[in-house]
């Protein structure tokens, strides 16, 4: 069984991103199943904090998280042409204490959902030093960017839209098809 930690990087209850990554649960492959993390536990990280009381039970929750999943999914919104503070700031608690080792050679794959019409590349493109930072193994083999969100979600955040819905399959059968070393024959 292959298992790939999902996270959103949105707060908010209707989220483009969460619904993404629900909708992501849903169409993954057989033999794949998504686990739905969450960051909203997750304090501001806080040197003194860190010193005083170790790692946060939010944070320990997603380094276990982190080490049982064979790959990692970013489902990242774009704030201000850039990564989530809320989102990066997760990130930089699950690299604490032993989480540093858990990132190093972790495939990572990369989408986003935007009402903006060019989805979540910027966000996606800053994601890039600080996977590069981990030691992390950005996975290429496709990309996914959700513009003009409010058309494919509705109200609840839910994915509502066939053809993303596709998309979103396909994106994940290659995501998947990496993790289990199935490459697909190249044919000339």
């Amino acid at each position: 069984m292959t298992t790939i930690l999902g996270l959103s990087g949105s707060l908010r209850r209707a989220s483009f991103n969460a619904g993404l990554l629900r909708a992501a649960a849903e169409v993954a492959p057989p033999g794949v199943t998504v686990t739905i993390g969450s960051i909203r536990e997750v304090p501001l990280y806080d040197a003194d904090l860190e010193a005083e009381k170790g790692l946060p039970p939010a944070v320990a929750e997603l380094q276990a998280q982190l080490a049982q999943a064979t790959g990692l999914l970013l489902v990242t919104p774009e704030y201000n042409n850039g990564i989530p503070g809320v989102f990066k700031n997760a990130i930089d608690w699950m690299s604490r204490g032993p989480g540093l080792a858990l990132f190093v050679g972790k495939p990572v794959a990369l989408l986003g959902a935007s009402p903006g019409g060019f989805g979540t590349i910027l966000a996606q493109a800053h994601w890039l030093p600080v996977l590069r930072t981990l030691r992390a193994e950005l996975w290429t083999g496709g990309r996914m960017q959700v513009s003009r969100a409010r058309t494919v979600f509705d109200e609840h955040g839910t994915l509502t839209e066939d053809t993303t819905r596709q998309q979103l399959a396909e994106f994940l059968h290659g995501f998947a098809a990496r993790l289990q070393d199935e490459r697909p024959a190249v044919t000339a």
